[in-house]
């Protein structure tokens, strides 16, 4: 016997409906209901996303296209415009906040990214900060303005290393200032943070050397130091130069007055060298290069100016990592992968169209159905940030 299971149903598998159930009796979501559940909303915003819909006409048409497939996806037939727009514009949205946060407790257990594949040597959480711009028009969206013909947003992401999922992420205009979310940034003490130099703020070095919250950045190249000490006799490999510096500027000495560290790298790849600032002065010059090589890849510290990334990037292909016997030798264990381990099991992209999401998969009998419900232990909702 073949089993089947259109995409849709295997991905609402992730939800469990008791766990769902108990979320909205908490919330009181569906006080005063009189038929329209919040499985069915969830399910309709769900549709909404996958099948790129813009407007209430084509959730509630897309859905009754499927009529007789929507039992299998837990609700009787499809909304009508009205009923789910007003359950939009009055039902809780914190359920719906509960059950994401919830979904990603349960996603962390499981490890769902995949498992780091390499230990580090030392226990600090390793953290990368980073922001992009998403373009918008400016016609469809006019409260996005951003320059005079273009609209759009910032996605600031901090992601954790971990579990390679993030830990804090923040929607703003896209002039917000990069450094001024990282100011808003509460991180524990011991945690490493790389981000790229577009982060660059004296103020920020000092805040967080204070906090003993370490970082990985690169030096500005105008940056006006003294060298404090140099270490000498033989450095590692592909490192340059290791030295321990002082800012000298008036605005930076007042700001930071610290003393950090500068280690210079020699990027095989690029044939060139990179010059690194940090306030970690117990580690040794190689694992900057190490264990940071590999969080940023060629993104953040491996990175010149940001150019427009190629249309094969965009879609998820990731550069091929460049043998390095410094990373494939003996002293593997030291480092990771230079690009994040892809995701395990099947990405499905529903491009458009309403039929594309219930296009059905077929499963050997004796396995049980992809997306099976997940075994999660009771625990509230996860913090905001790690």
């Amino acid at each position: 016997m073949v089993q089947a299971a259109s995409l849709f149903n295997q991905l609402l598998q992730h939800f469990p409906r008791t766990e769902f159930a108990s979320l909205v009796k908490k919330h009181l979501a569906e006080r005063a209901a009189k038929g329209f559940a919040c499985w069915t909303q969830f399910v309709a915003m769900t549709f909404c996303q996958l099948a790129h819909a813009d407007s209430l006409r084509e959730i509630c048409n897309g859905l009754a296209c499927s009529e007789g497939k929507l039992v299998h996806l837990g609700i009787p037939n499809a909304p009508n415009k009205s009923t789910l727009s007003y359950a939009n514009e009055h039902r809780p949205a914190a359920l719906f906040e509960d059950l994401f946060y919830t979904a990603l407790d349960r996603f962390r257990e499981q490890q769902g990214m995949g498992a780091r594949k390499a230990k580090f040597r030392f226990k600090n959480k390793l953290l990368s900060l980073d922001a992009t711009t998403v373009s918008l028009c400016l016609d469809l969206f006019p409260w996005a303005k951003f320059r005079r013909a273009k609209g759009g947003v910032k996605a600031h992401v901090l992601l954790d290393h971990d579990d390679y999922l993030p830990s804090y992420v923040l929607i703003t205009e896209a002039r917000t200032s990069d450094v001024r979310v990282a100011q808003s940034l509460d991180l524990n003490a011991g945690s490493i943070v790389a981000f790229d130099r577009g982060y660059n703020d004296y103020q920020l070095f000092g805040k967080w050397t204070d906090r003993e919250v370490f970082f990985v950045t690169r030096l500005k190249e105008n940056a006006a130091y003294e060298v404090v000490e140099s270490f000498l006799g033989p450095l590692p490999r592909h490192i340059l130069a290791d030295e321990l510096i002082r800012f000298t500027g008036p605005q930076a000495a007042k700001h930071c007055p610290h003393v950090l560290r500068r280690v210079v790298v020699w990027d095989e790849v690029n044939q060139r060298a990179i010059v690194l600032l940090t306030n970690l002065l117990h580690f040794g010059a190689h694992h900057h290069r190490r264990h940071l090589q590999g969080p940023l890849g060629n993104r953040t510290v491996f990175q010149g100016p940001q150019t427009k990334p190629k249309s094969e990037e965009f879609c998820g292909h990731q550069p091929q990592r460049t043998p390095d016997s410094d990373l494939d030798g003996v002293d593997r264990h030291a480092a990771v992968e230079m690009v994040v381990p892809p995701l395990q099991g099947q990405v499905v992209l529903l491009q458009s169209g309403f039929h594309a999401a219930f296009e059905p998969v077929q499963l050997p009998g004796s396995t049980p159905l992809a997306g099976e419900s997940l075994r999660h232990p009771a625990s509230g909702p996860l913090g905001r940030t790690a």
